[in-house]
This record gives C-alpha cells, sequence and structure tokens, in this order.
C-alpha cells in the first residue's frame, strides 16, 4: 500500500510513501509501548515488516567504579543482555503481531549508535520510537537517545508522546 500526501512541491505534485520495514527501538517503558502500537498499524497499513531493538549499554560506562577490585555495583552485560531478550520476547508475545512479519533483537552497545546502525544494515524505511524512557542519570549526561536518533538516522523517525494524545481509532 502507498501513502500519497501532498506536501506542496510543486503544482499538483505529489508525495509517495513506501514503507517495507519498520523498525521499533524499546527500552520496556509505556512510551516505548505506545510507539510499537503506532508502529503495528503503520505496518498493518502498509504490509510492513516489523523490526523490534533493544540496546543494553554497559553500566560501567556510567560507574567507573564498578570496575574496580571491589564486588562489582552492576551485573554483567551478559546478565542484562539475557534479561532483555526475556523482556524482548514476552513484549513480542503481548504485542498483537500476529500475520505482521517481524523480528526482535537485543544488542550491547550505545543505543543510539547502534539503533541508527540497526537501520542502516537492515534497510530499515522507518524509525518509531518514543519521546520519553527510562532515563535519570545517564540522560542528564548524554542526552536523549531519541534525539540523537532524530538528528541522524538514514530514514525518518516518528516520535510518540503522550499517551494521552494518542489517535482514535474509529
Amino acid at each position: 500500500m502507498f501513502l500519497w500526501f501532498n506536501s506542496n512541491p510543486g503544482p499538483g505534485m505529489r508525495t509517495m510513501i513506501d514503507l517495507h520495514r519498520i523498525l521499533v527501538p524499546t527500552d520496556f517503558s509505556k512510551y516505548s509501548e505506545i510507539a510499537l502500537t503506532y508502529a503495528v498499524a503503520f505496518a498493518e497499513k502498509f504490509g510492513a515488516e516489523l523490526q523490534l531493538l533493544h540496546v543494553v549499554q554497559d553500566l560501567a560506562v556510567f560507574i567507573p567504579d564498578a570496575v574496580t577490585a571491589t564486588p562489582p555495583v552492576a551485573p554483567p552485560v551478559e546478565t542484562l543482555t539475557a534479561a532483555a531478550r526475556a523482556a524482548l520476547d514476552q513484549l513480542v508475545q503481548r504485542s498483537s503481531l500476529k500475520g505482521i512479519p517481524h523480528g526482535a533483537e537485543v544488542r550491547e552497545g550505545t543505543p543510539f549508535y547502534e539503533i541508527i546502525q540497526f537501520a542502516k544494515e537492515n534497510d530499515i524505511d522507518l524509525i518509531v520510537m518514543g519521546t520519553h524512557g527510562h532515563s535519570g542519570l545517564a540522560h542528564m549526561l548524554l542526552g536523549s537517545v531519541t534525539e540523537k536518533v532524530v538528528r541522524k538516522a538514514p530514514c525518518p523517525v516518528l516520535t510518540v508522546r503522550h499517551p494521552e494524545h494518542e489517535f482514535v481509532h474509529p
């Protein structure tokens, strides 16, 4: 299915949107789940494939003391990755993805960088993500993952904000 809209490129001209692959980065927050709802609707409308991605960041980057000789403050990244994989599998099962081709992947690294790399490697046509997520000290130090993805992504990015402003299905 194609979506036509008049983006005012010239008199009577229209632009065509054709989505084949949609990426939904998730941090398992309520904003990510709302973004997934939007992505599912787009995937159904366009017959697109949906890819879910969670990026595990090594907490030692933010807690340098975690890598000293004392007992670790943060769990090993392998433990975080296994937990993320299980949570992603549960998210896929809870979501209404029946009939939608989909995949789910967990990567280790810097979230905005891994999201952009995934989009490039998989020829993603649209990224759908929440404007907020689990933040805290990392957000204050490094800025918003969503903001960095919007600025550097190789494709359009749809950001989804407050749940009270959701579209209503007829």
